[in-house]
């Protein structure tokens, strides 16, 4: 995982930090998509892994919830059962 990281981190940076300088002829220009990208997928990579951890948390509160709620009809239920309405 951190060869990936290093490599990933490594062409990331070239690509965004040293290519501008490069002349756009030049044959390195071919291995890296378009620079409007280098700004585009760091974004959309936070926007999915916000969305990821907005669901996480969504799941987890409302099943708290139901717990606490299925807690409090269980000790509601037990005391009020003689009650008419």
């Amino acid at each position: 995982m951190l060869a990936l990281a290093s490599t990933v981190f490594l062409y990331y940076t070239i690509w965004t930090l040293l290519l501008p300088f490069v002349d756009d002829s030049h044959p390195l220009q071919h291995a890296f998509p378009p620079r409007v990208w280098a700004i585009r997928i760091p974004v959309i990579l936070l926007l999915l892994g916000g969305a990821v951890v907005a669901g996480f948390l969504s799941v987890v509160m409302i099943r708290s919830n139901r717990k606490k709620a299925l807690k409090a009809r269980q000790k509601g239920g037990l005391k009020g059962k003689g009650k008419k309405i």
